[in-house]
């Protein structure tokens, strides 16, 4: 199952030593949960007034675009949107100057995504099979191909009354693929250039981001796999920060509320070993290039 190593870090900006850097890199690559146990993300005090879920309205997350600095998802007033943004692009700074300190390698490569604030709690919330975290999953972007790069995301459980943010953590991404490779076909032909031309998708999907696509839906689908599937139970407590490549390492969220992530996009070849990427893991499985 899943391992979660922890590594030493006591703020955002810290140089690490380069022994750090290679432990945490093959740990990462390996498909453990980088887990920074006394990194808290601070909050400055006229932002503790954003801890409430009605920031979020009827949205799940608030995100923030990279390219824009908009913020989306929130029906705060200007002023509490103002404040929300600019928590949210410290956050962002300070996720990608950790990332390239602890992860040197990737950060010529590194591609800054969405961020997202997250208030709204886990458990007990109502929504379709698809779209429930609660279940089992690799992570996959229907609407934003990744061709391959890797997904990867800073978490920091940012909860004001100590309470822990609740995981699942499955088996090994070639072990899920195995599971499910009679259902992972190619994509009809023509399909994802529609997609593209219709608007649909952002850029043209490529046979990668199908599979994974058809590997997430068939993961949640799947009710008897999500309860007989090798897995632990684990707790993010508050004031701690992780890392993972999410597209490799089979996650659920359970419970929890508040906290912040910040996704990152991985070029293949910034990999210290690309082997262990899904692109090439589904490769040889499936007996078929994918990119």
């Amino acid at each position: 199952m899943t391992e979660v190593t922890s590594v030493p870090a006591a703020s955002w900006d810290q140089v690490f030593a380069s022994a750090e850097q290679e432990r945490a890199l093959r740990a990462l690559e390996s498909g453990s949960v980088v887990l920074l146990p006394q990194l808290r993300f601070p909050l400055r005090e006229d932002e503790e007034q954003l801890l409430s879920p009605s920031i979020a309205g009827d949205s799940k997350n608030v995100s923030l675009d990279p390219a824009r600095g908009a913020v989306r998802g929130s029906l705060a007033a200007p002023a509490q949107l103002e404040l929300l943004q600019s928590m949210m692009l410290r956050f962002a700074a300070s996720s990608a100057t950790l990332t390239r300190n602890l992860f040197p390698r990737y950060a010529a490569g590194l591609r800054r995504g969405r961020a997202s604030f997250r208030p709204i709690e886990i458990e007990g919330r109502s929504t379709s099979w698809r779209k429930n975290d609660t279940r089992l999953h690799v992570d996959s972007f229907p609407s934003s191909p990744t061709r391959g790069a890797r997904i990867l995301r800073v978490f920091s459980n940012i909860n004001p009354d100590a309470r822990v943010r609740t995981w699942r953590l499955g088996e090994p991404f070639e072990t899920v693929v195995q599971g499910h490779r009679r259902a992972l076909s190619g994509p009809v032909p023509g399909v994802s250039y529609l997609l593209e031309r219709l608007g649909i998708t952002k850029g043209r999907r490529s046979p990668y981001d199908h599979v994974m696509l058809r590997l997430h839906d068939r993961m949640k689908a799947d009710l008897r796999y999500q309860s007989q599937a090798a897995q632990s139970v684990h707790e993010f407590h508050a004031g701690c920060t992780w890392i993972v490549f999410t597209d490799q390492v089979s996650h659920a969220a359970m419970a929890g509320q508040y906290a912040l992530e910040q996704t990152f996009l991985v070029p293949l070849e910034c990999m210290q070993d690309p082997s262990l990427a899904p692109l090439r893991i589904l490769e040889r499985v499936l007996g078929r290039e994918l990119a």
